[in-house]
């Protein structure tokens, strides 16, 4: 059986574009052990960074293919390059690993139990966003890959990235770290190519936008610092609970009064507050931490001024002081920009693998993706797949990054052939106008 299928891959790669009944041919002896790969890492989530187990199954794997994969990139990330059997493009396909710092309640018999220590707190680990299917189509990917490895032209880098959601307090990591430490050094790709499942979208159904695509985010904190007393008695020190929750009912009024959000979309959000111990001590500071979501960099700088011109004046009308990070890192995730050349050529094999009808124009999104960086050094293609079961609201269904994301998990059949298609038709030098 094994060398009847490989015979038949053989001929798929012999005979030119690749159509979406060859495409099923190659996917569907993979798509058990797809669902297998990705029930067990939804099982087993890691936070950025730490990902060992992970990547040792994907570093596993891709040896028992015969391929070498390079391990420890940017910590845990692992990468490796299949070279075809005959010239052609370079092509880097893109995978991330990493879990969320979110506990899991979804009554799933593989659902996540896992527990780790994040910002001095135990909390649930959990695939609320998705990744566990992302490694696992891009495993499939490469077994079938691998498998016509004689008749394939050009190369491929396999790119299994941690820290997509980014890296712990005080660590590198990530995209960035990736290309610092050479991910593309000795291989320049023609083209990079990523996905990422999707709640917004109904299963069966692919998201595609040419051009700006995800927001940029950049990351902030500010502590506000007062003078702690008896909460009896509040005059006698400075209270930094109520300078900063003024400070965050009033940064509301950035996007809604000061920006043109009829230029583009601005998002400025607030995901955490710390401060205190006890319910009658005013204590000396409160931290808060929150994103700041953009599409222009001109807004972008506007927003981290009026935030820290607000953040000082409010505090100082309380008596406190703020310490403003704005941004907190020195680089945040740009843009996402899709290759509007590239989109507009690929386009036409996501209909191949989902049907004309089924890929469809997405809006902007204020999530935001660190493939940027990948996308900044190559022409890039980053496509979303439908995570939400048919018949359901995917407007009202629990979003990435929610305790009750859910992923129909025919979401990973057709990942698997969308990637496949896209891969073959590049490799293959397939156009739009060889549709």
């Amino acid at each position: 059986m094994r060398s009847l299928y490989l015979a038949a891959l053989f001929a798929l790669a012999a005979a030119g574009p690749v159509s979406a009944a060859d495409v099923e041919t190659l996917a569907a002896p993979l798509d058990a052990q797809v669902l297998a790969w990705r029930r067990d890492i939804h099982q087993h989530p890691e936070l950025g960074n730490r990902e060992t187990r992970t990547a040792k199954l994907v570093a596993d794997h891709l040896r028992k293919l015969g391929l070498q994969p390079k391990t420890g990139v940017a910590h845990t990330g692992v990468v490796a390059l299949l070279k075809g059997g005959k010239p052609g493009p370079r092509i880097a396909l893109r995978a991330d690993m990493d879990a969320l710092p979110v506990t899991e309640r979804n009554a799933l018999p593989f659902a996540s139990k896992a527990t780790t220590t994040y910002r001095g707190e135990t909390v649930g680990v959990m695939h609320a966003c998705g990744h566990d299917a992302h490694t696992s189509i891009l495993m499939g990917v490469a077994q079938a890959l691998v498998g016509m490895r004689d008749e394939l032209p050009g190369e491929v880098l396999f790119v299994f990235q941690p820290a997509e959601e980014g890296p712990p307090q005080g660590e590198d990591g990530g995209a960035t770290l990736m290309l610092e430490e050479g991910v593309f050094a000795d291989f320049k790709p023609d083209a990079v190519f990523g996905l990422h499942v999707f709640s917004t979208l109904n299963a069966g159904q692919i998201g595609v936008r040419a051009g700006p695509t995800m927001a940029a985010s950049d990351r902030f904190e500010l502590t506000v610092k007062g003078r702690q007393t008896h909460g009896s008695r509040p005059w006698s020190g400075v209270d930094p609970i109520v300078a900063a929750a003024q400070i965050i009912g009033n940064a509301q009024a950035i996007v809604s009064r000061q920006m043109d959000i009829s230029k583009q979309p601005v998002v400025v959000t607030f995901g955490a507050i710390k401060g205190g111990v006890r319910h009658n001590i005013i204590p000396d500071q409160v931290q808060t931490i929150g994103t700041i979501r953009t599409f222009d960099t001109g807004m972008r700088e506007d927003v981290f001024a009026r935030l820290k011109t607000l953040a000082e004046h409010v505090a100082a009308a309380h008596g406190a002081t703020v310490d403003a990070k704005i941004p907190l890192d020195a680089q945040g995730n740009p843009v996402t920009v899709n290759d509007p050349a590239l989109t507009a050529r690929m386009r036409p094999s996501l209909e191949k693998a989902a049907g004309a009808g089924n890929v469809v124009d997405m809006p902007l999104v204020m999530g935001s993706e660190d493939f940027s960086y990948f996308a900044r050094q190559a022409p890039g293609l980053f496509f979303f797949v439908g995570a939400t079961p048919q018949g359901q609201d995917a407007s009202k269904a629990p979003s990435n990054h929610s305790p009750e994301f859910f992923l129909d998990e025919s979401a990973l059949k057709l990942g698997t052939r969308a990637m496949l298609q896209v891969a073959l038709d590049y490799l293959n030098g397939t156009s739009s106008d060889s549709k």
